[in-house]
């Protein structure tokens, strides 16, 4: 699934590139964490093409939980696909 979802983002970081930005992706992300949605986990519309650093970013490496930009694309994501997220939209 991680070489698919790779090759489908060109190989690029999908978040990078929504700032018009062009950096080589080598990670897969689980927008919808999927510890707490194990049912998407794995939806190819929940896992994002990303960089080391942006996966970084995204996380907070000490907890494990997501960063206010991680919880951002997962409410953007979770609208999108008309998913109400549990608890509302500060569980992860």
């Amino acid at each position: 699934m991680r070489a698919a979802i790779l090759s489908r983002d060109g190989y690029r970081d999908q978040v990078a590139a929504r700032y018009g930005k062009n950096i080589e992706a080598n990670t897969v992300h689980h927008i919808l964490p999927r510890e707490t949605y194990p049912e998407y986990k794995l939806k190819s519309w929940n896992l994002i093409s990303v960089s080391h650093e942006t996966h970084n970013r995204l996380h907070d490496r000490a907890t494990g939980a997501l960063t206010a930009e991680g919880k951002d694309l997962a409410d953007r994501t979770a609208r999108r696909q008309g998913i109400k997220l549990k608890d509302g939209s500060d569980n992860y």
